[in-house]
């Protein structure tokens, strides 16, 4: 199934990428920046933003805030069905989970990065560790 670039939702994208959260910063910077294969921010699929995607992997990765638990449950649905429908799993997570967990967070994200990729290793390469260290 394919899908139209709905290019009208570049500017919010673009908005949304300046005002990240708190836990989209810092799980961008210190952690999917650099992760391969590559994941980019606010990336538009149909009428939808997505927080991070990896289209090698068809992996999304969604952080919820409370706005998520209450009268969006049926949006969400909708939204990650569709997105499905084009072969991308979501992950979600929630927003306490980026700072209280944010080892086990990253963990999650390799180990789904690892299965999406079974069939092209090729292209996965370990990012730094979470803990700041230098792994080469």
């Amino acid at each position: 199934m394919s899908y139209r670039y709905n290019s009208k939702l570049t500017p919010i994208a673009r908005e949304l990428r300046t005002n990240a959260t708190k836990q989209e910063n810092h799980l961008w910077y210190d952690y999917l920046r650099t992760y391969r294969p590559r994941f980019t921010r606010q990336r538009i699929v149909g009428n939808y933003i997505l927080d991070f995607y990896c289209a090698s992997a068809k992996l999304a990765v969604e952080l919820d805030g409370s706005q998520h638990y209450g009268d969006k449950v049926e949006y969400d649905k909708k939204r990650t069905d569709f997105i499905n429908l084009l072969g991308i799993e979501v992950i979600r997570f929630a927003n306490n989970d980026v700072y209280n967990y944010f080892e086990s967070v990253c963990n999650e994200i390799d180990r789904k990065i690892i299965e999406r990729m079974n069939n092209n290793p090729r292209h996965f390469v370990p990012p730094p560790s979470s803990e700041g260290g230098n792994n080469g």
